[in-house]
């Protein structure tokens, strides 16, 4: 999809605290649009439904979290969430049979409008995630890089605004030339041969 440089490899491991945050927000769209659209369709969600959900989307996120992720493993993903949280969500809050027959999607198998709304959902969601994954890992990728230059030429100029001048230096000795021939002045005495 996206070329990645010698320096780092692609499977270079997440830590920690990234893991978690990742599969949160991984369980917060996947928990949100399910919930949002169960709702939206004529379904209720109940609060044991959420949280089994929330436990569920979580748990399968934090284990693909590990490592870059491409669309490949984003939509099965996804997919099997969405399925998972439909029939989570039908089990949890059974209607009355009277209820069911005006209810969009009734009992536990979903009709064909049903499926194709879960899967424009599961297809748009899994690029959009693919799409921010991919711009996530190349942005890490790159921070360090990007670090070291701003580090370089962000160094601050350690001298004092008012610093203190230093002593004047001592003026220099003159230094008599070596092969120089004063000629100013009287002409030397000469010795009187006399």
């Amino acid at each position: 999809m996206h070329a990645v440089p010698a320096s780092m490899p692609a499977s270079v491991p997440a830590s920690v605290p990234f893991r978690l945050a990742r599969a949160a927000v991984l369980t917060a769209v996947c928990l949100g649009l399910s919930t949002a659209a169960h709702r939206f369709a004529g379904g209720a969600v109940s609060a044991p439904g959420a949280a089994g959900g929330t436990a569920l989307a979580f748990a399968a996120a934090l284990a693909a979290a590990g490592r870059e992720r491409p669309a490949a493993v984003i939509l099965p993903l996804l997919a099997g969430l969405q399925a998972a949280l439909h029939l989570l969500f039908s089990l949890s809050h059974p209607m009355p049979s009277a209820e069911a027959a005006g209810h969009v999607h009734s009992g536990l198998v979903p009709g064909l409008g049903m499926l194709v709304v879960h899967g424009w959902a599961v297809g748009l969601t899994a690029l959009w995630l693919a799409r921010g994954e991919a711009a996530l890992w190349a942005l890490l990728r790159r921070l360090p890089v990007r670090l070291r230059l701003l580090a370089a030429y962000a160094v601050p100029d350690l001298t004092p605004f008012f610093a203190v001048p230093a002593a004047e230096p001592a003026p220099p000795r003159p230094a008599g030339l070596r092969h120089a021939m004063p000629r100013r002045g009287p002409p030397p005495r000469l010795a009187a041969a006399s």
